[in-house]
């Protein structure tokens, strides 16, 4: 019984840690993304902005 106690928790473990690797890898990724769109954004507003003054 004790063995499988063991087994029970290393396997809940496993997965468990897994996942959190996964959602990590994915947040990542949608903060690069973000960071991207954002320096994006403001390099259309400056573009714009000096278009508009000549």
């Amino acid at each position: 019984m004790k063995v499988q106690s063991i087994l029970f928790l290393f396997l809940f473990t496993l997965v468990f840690l897994s996942s959190c690797g996964v959602v990590e890898t994915v947040f990542k990724a949608g903060m690069w993304w973000a960071f991207f769109l954002v320096a994006l954004a403001i390099v259309l507003i400056l573009w714009i902005v000096g278009r508009a003054k000549k």
